[in-house]
């Protein structure tokens, strides 16, 4: 596990832009945290990092928003209004037809999502917010190693 400090949206958008610039070819990436720890925010500078234009809307009234994405497709989903995992099955999501998952409240959709390769759990501070970057494959191992060291060259510090 590695622990951020994100003082300001500057950090914030840094870490998107690290994590996209190191994502491996195929991810799931869980997103945790309180209303307003800036899970929306996180996903939306790694997907503008990554090139979508346009808007790029929090999914959490639609459930899941869809962006080209270089290799692929990319999946936002927030699952703050999911009141079962079982309503997953009614979205008609299949795991191969997205190279990147950004999950919102994943816990809400415990086991019906495909499982996360990093988890990142935001956190208010008193100045701005922490991320703390959990691997949980192996793929995850190589992306938290390459984007804190990425994070770390935009001059930002990693405890």
């Amino acid at each position: 596990m590695k622990t951020l400090r994100l003082p300001d949206p500057e950090a914030t958008a840094a870490l998107g832009r690290a994590l996209a610039a190191t994502r491996p070819s195929a991810a799931v990436l869980h997103l945790a945290g309180d209303l307003g720890a800036g899970k929306s925010t996180l996903a939306r500078e790694l997907l503008r990092a990554l090139g979508v234009e346009g808007p790029i809307r929090s999914p959490t009234y639609t459930l899941v928003e869809r962006y080209p994405v270089p290799g692929g497709e990319a999946w936002h989903l927030d699952l703050y209004r999911i009141g079962d995992p079982g309503e997953l099955e009614f979205l008609g999501l299949d795991p191969s037809e997205a190279s990147l998952w950004l999950v919102e409240w994943p816990d809400r959709g415990s086991g019906a999502l495909p499982p996360p390769d990093l988890r990142i759990e935001l956190d208010h501070l008193p100045s701005g917010r922490e991320a703390r970057l959990t691997a949980l494959s192996p793929a995850g191992d190589g992306w938290l190693t390459a984007a804190t060291a990425a994070f770390t060259a935009l001059i930002f510090t990693v405890d």
